[in-house]
């Protein structure tokens, strides 16, 4: 769908890097070690807050967990989503990256692979696993 939303655009613009940034995250000012950082930072603040809002104890009414974290991601993306787009899970990155591989895209240029393997992939695993042994550590009983 996005594909047919935006044919006219392929067509006009000369532009690879906003055709790629239609599908998927592209970074501002490309320096892998710190975009992978962001991602990292972005998908611990992601897990961490998930965990934290989603816990029996936490005091958020159950109806209102998915608005809590709608939230809680809106701020991820307003803090972190400048240099790099804020994948924060390797599917908002991946998935679209392939559509723009396999789509009969005028002009597109590369899908910029390794770029997509070390950021977008690997950041937010990372992350996410950093996110989850923080909680699991912060919650565990002392003893």
């Amino acid at each position: 769908m996005v594909y047919l939303a935006y044919m006219d655009h392929f067509r006009e613009t000369t532009d690879k890097a906003a055709k790629l940034g239609v599908f998927s995250t592209i970074p501002q000012i490309r320096s892998i070690p710190k975009n992978f950082l962001t991602e990292v930072i972005g998908t611990f603040a992601l897990v961490l807050g998930v965990m934290a809002i989603t816990a029996p104890k936490s005091g958020v009414p159950q109806g209102l967990i998915p608005v809590v974290v709608g939230f809680l991601v809106w701020g991820i993306g307003l803090s972190l989503g400048g240099p790099t787009g804020y994948a924060i899970k390797p599917a908002r990155d991946l998935r679209p990256r392939l559509a723009h591989q396999l789509l009969p895209i005028p002009g597109k240029g590369s899908s910029d692979w390794s770029y997509a393997v070390v950021v977008p992939l690997f950041g937010p695993i990372i992350g996410g696993l950093l996110g989850a042994l923080v909680w699991r550590l912060y919650t565990a009983p002392l003893g």
